[in-house]
């Protein structure tokens, strides 16, 4: 096996999944490396209490909060990252976004980039996710088509490449009383692979287990499926999985990134390289540390974790961790001021799957002229199961009672935009060992009666020691979310489809980051002025000639739609750098 790569890349989720993508169809020689295994195809992926309940696809892993309690984050350590689990909205950020706004909480400051700079890539990324979604009639704007819908969307150079889902009948109602409040609604870009036209030839079966689940018949668009399977076995790449990067290695005078440092765990798998390879990918002896070189080094493990490892690789030349003399890398962690919302009525609601449509209305500016800031996005939550509703409910609650609420019940997914504090902070504690050793799926051994075989088992994953991740976060714009709150009850009142409403914190974790740690972003932001940010508007590290981070942890703001896009859409812009500039 080659000792030196063109690339190595950190991490298979939105970001480094589609980098290695691109750089592998370039035929660029590059190692993955992924610390999880691949998620099993298994009978769990579609169980609610599995996934819900037992976590069977969250790590084990334990960190702290600010004060020092245990924080156990839902993260999926898997080929594909959080996008195996994640609910497949596929947002552009408003062109707006990327300047900056002024919210109540404070200032969501500029990028050093513009959605005109981005939005080639945005297009990009949604054919390669397949993204289904619809413009309406798509009046021309100078450089593409609008909305005629959503009067905040972005001018796309391009429109949708695959319909929008259909509503259900329960979902078409509310959006037509909706309507005639006078409110603006639009279809849900969605990353699904529904064929509506010819449901027999549909991947998407459209369930009621897919937002928040994995997809056991693989039609959800992830970086697993479309990107990192597509590549696997190609002759220029390798890949590593149960490979946890433990630090980056750097040259003598710290100006460069040399080598990486991995701790594999169990015999690892036999993809890349050889047609059919006789041999691991890994060294044989279970949990046994390896280096690799590299002329490119790309970290995609995600805003926390990206932190994690460039704060573990301080050395003499950089003593507060890579790319850090601003002291601002794990600072500015943003994931958004989100939550459930259960809409009861009397009303019957038997759709299976309901995230077909939602609102902006409220992104920009409040219905009250007194309040001249942002409030946020409002979309509905994909599926939804009374078990999800166990742990807000009082102790002993009969589960028909629940069951009996689910069908009356419409859950709403209500976004705020969090802004960055360089006090809402990802840091790292010595431990010993810094290191542990634990299984996933995070339920040990096969999966019982039926589905047997080796894919199904549970793998060693080496994870970071208890407590020796500490995530740092209090909560800011509070008062918006509360308000936008408020208006999307006042709209389904008066449409007539809310009679109370309750907040649902079980399904996401009884908020985000105490243990939800999804959206998260903004770790290691990138600027023009080194002083300030990370890195370059390459996503460059401005202290490193040849260490790039490609996932979310670049983001200046989190603005207030689901992140996955952007984070696609950039990684093919880096890719694009990459091939042209620094690796012809």
């Amino acid at each position: 096996m080659p000792t030196q790569y063109d690339a190595i890349i950190i991490g298979t989720g939105a970001g480094g999944g589609t980098l290695a993508l691109h750089l592998a169809q370039a035929g660029k020689n590059i190692l993955i490396l992924e610390r999880g295994p691949f998620m099993p195809q298994e009978k769990l992926n579609w169980d609610t209490q599995a996934v819900f309940l037992d976590n069977r696809y969250h790590t084990r892993e334990t960190w702290q909060d600010k004060d020092g309690k245990d924080l156990h984050p839902q993260q999926s350590y898997f080929v594909g990252g959080q996008t195996k689990v994640y609910g497949a909205a596929m947002f552009r950020m408003r062109a707006e976004d990327f300047g900056v706004i002024h919210h109540q909480g404070g200032i969501s400051p500029a990028w050093p980039i513009s959605y005109a700079d981005l939005e080639p890539y945005y297009t990009q990324a949604e054919e390669l996710f397949h993204v289904h979604g619809d413009l309406g009639v798509a009046p021309s704007v100078p450089g593409g088509f609008g909305s005629s819908f959503d009067p905040t969307e972005p001018f796309h150079s391009k429109k949708y490449p695959y319909p929008a889902l259909a509503n259900e009948p329960r979902m078409q109602t509310i959006e037509d009383d909706v309507r005639k409040l006078g409110v603006n609604t639009f279809p849900i870009p969605l990353g699904l692979k529904r064929n509506e036209a010819d449901p027999l030839a549909s991947k998407c079966i459209r369930c009621d287990t897919c937002d928040g689940y994995p997809c056991l018949v693989h039609a959800k668009s992830d970086a697993d499926i479309n990107c990192i399977r597509q590549i696997m076995h190609l002759p220029n790449v390798t890949l590593m999985t149960n490979s946890r990067v433990l630090r980056l290695l750097t040259n003598s005078t710290g100006t460069a990134v040399t080598a990486v440092e991995v701790l594999h765990s169990g015999p690892g798998k036999p993809y890349g390289s050889e047609p059919a390879p006789s041999i691991t990918n890994a060294p044989a002896a279970s949990t046994q540390t390896a280096t690799y070189t590299a002329g490119i080094f790309a970290v995609c493990a995600g805003a926390i974790n990206s932190a994690v490892i460039l704060l573990a690789s301080a050395n003499d030349k950089h003593p507060t961790g890579l790319a850090n003399s601003s002291d601002q890398v794990g600072r500015n962690f943003m994931y958004h001021q989100a939550d459930a919302l259960l809409a009861l009525s009397t009303e019957t609601n038997d759709d299976a799957y309901t995230k077909t449509w939602g609102t902006n209305d409220f992104y920009f500016k409040d219905t009250d002229p007194a309040y001249p800031f942002p409030l946020g996005q409002v979309q509905p939550v994909g599926s939804f199961h009374f078990e999800m509703m166990k742990g807000d409910a009082p102790p002993l609650t009969p589960g028909f009672v629940l069951e009996t609420m689910k069908h009356h019940a419409v859950p709403w997914w209500l976004t705020t935009e969090d802004l960055p504090d360089p006090n809402n902070r990802v840091t790292l504690h010595n431990t010993t060992p810094s290191s542990a050793e634990s299984t996933q799926p995070s339920t040990i051994g096969p999966h019982p009666s039926g589905d047997t075989g080796r894919t199904n088992e549970s793998e060693p994953v080496s994870t970071a020691a208890p407590h020796r991740i500490q995530l740092s976060y209090t909560p800011n714009n509070v008062e918006s979310f509360n308000r936008l709150k408020d208006r999307w009850v006042d709209v389904l009142k008066r449409a007539g489809h809310a009679t109370t409403h309750v907040p649902l914190h079980a399904y996401f974790k009884k908020r985000i980051p105490l243990e939800g740690v999804g959206h998260q972003n903004g770790t290691c932001r990138m600027g023009n002025d080194p002083t300030t940010s990370v890195l370059d508007a390459h996503c460059k590290a401005h202290d490193l000639d040849n260490l790039y981070v490609v996932d979310a942890s670049c983001f200046v703001s989190a603005s207030a739609v689901n992140p996955s896009l952007t984070i696609i859409a950039n990684a093919i812009r880096i890719s694009n750098h990459l091939l042209t500039e620094r690796l012809k």
